[in-house]
């Protein structure tokens, strides 16, 4: 399959990972959470209890044949069941104390006209602990002694690393090919975003947070900036970047200014869906819904005590004649 013709027009580099996240309580107690990313679409996920892998996709097969599939699943679950037992080791032989938690992700990469770059990464309690890199697993700096243990023990395993180099150089290529030709539709989707301004909480006396809001868009990497004519504001801060439920991605943008600096300010939103047509936001054109939706609740709470009020009256004295003073 033609890595340029299947990366077309997408961002690049186009990956494929695994990850996994291990929580060792004791010898006999292991929870996992494990997903598989398509960049930034999630496509797989493992059940902790069963270990069945869950295809989120109708084309997240990939090309692979049932038996194919069939084949690395029964590997994949006699793997993950040697390797507990193996890390359960491990801990025993270094003195690991429970509870601990290993995280790792392992994929590959593909860039247009180069050869696929596979990679595995793993993590002891959040801190980069070794990697997989020619053939052979390779302390972190940060890892430490512990680090440098690990990757000794492993090293010794000929046979486990003469699979994970397969898998990262031959079967997540092949796979990740695969899923770009069967999801074509899907992954090259892109939607529009919309976007939206309003203020968040004052940063002190005399000044203005500044919210532009940013929702609804696919592929997840946009660009968004408070501008004032066509001069970037470096005081821009990106805050949330996070998933909507049909996908899409959400960000908020915020400056922080002088009451008196806001008049001409705008976000501006760059995004692959927009073309060269990006969305502009003024400021000064800023319709404050907050405020207003504000006003409606008050007033139909006022409107909701005048109408019991009424009705109370209504009950206990008959209805009345008139609400204003007689003459």
């Amino acid at each position: 399959m033609n890595i340029a013709a299947s990366t077309s027009g997408l961002e690049e580099p186009v990956s494929f990972q695994v990850t996994q996240t291990l929580c060792f309580y004791n010898r006999s107690c292991v929870h996992s959470l494990g997903s598989g990313w398509l960049g930034d679409l999630e496509t797989h996920r493992r059940e902790d209890v069963s270990g069945t892998i869950v295809y989120l996709w109708p084309w997240s097969r990939g090309n692979f044949s049932n038996k194919e599939l069939t084949e690395f699943e029964t590997f994949f679950h006699s793997y993950y069941s040697r390797y507990i037992m193996e890390i359960h080791n491990f801990a025993r032989q270094l003195k690991y104390e429970y509870p601990f938690v290993l995280q790792y992700d392992v994929g590959c990469e593909l860039h247009s006209g180069k050869a696929s770059v596979g990679f595995l990464r793993k993590a002891y309690q959040g801190t980069d602990l070794l990697s997989f890199q020619n053939k052979s697993w390779v302390p972190s700096p940060q890892g430490g002694s512990r680090a440098k243990d690990v990757c000794r023990l492993l090293n010794l395993l000929v046979g486990l690393t003469e699979t994970v180099h397969r898998i990262l150089s031959d079967t997540c290529p092949r796979f990740l090919l695969g899923l770009l030709d069967a999801g074509k539709a899907d992954i090259q989707q892109k939607v529009k975003p919309e976007a939206w301004l309003s203020s968040g909480p004052s940063p002190g006396p005399g000044r203005l947070l500044l919210v532009c809001h940013v929702s609804g868009f696919y592929p997840k990497p946009v660009w968004v900036m408070w501008m004032r004519g066509d001069q970037e504001q470096p005081r821009t801060q990106p805050r949330d970047l996070l998933p909507n439920a049909d996908r899409t991605w959400y960000l908020r943008v915020t400056l922080d200014v002088a009451a008196g600096e806001a008049s001409g300010l705008s976000c501006r939103v760059k995004h692959s869906s927009l073309g060269d047509q990006d969305i502009i936001l003024h400021w000064d054109h800023h319709n404050p819904t907050g405020f207003i939706f504000l006003a409606v609740i008050m007033l139909v709470a006022l409107l909701a005590g005048l109408a019991f009020w009424l009705r109370k009256c209504w009950i206990h004295h008959g209805p009345l004649r008139t609400l204003l003073p007689l003459q």
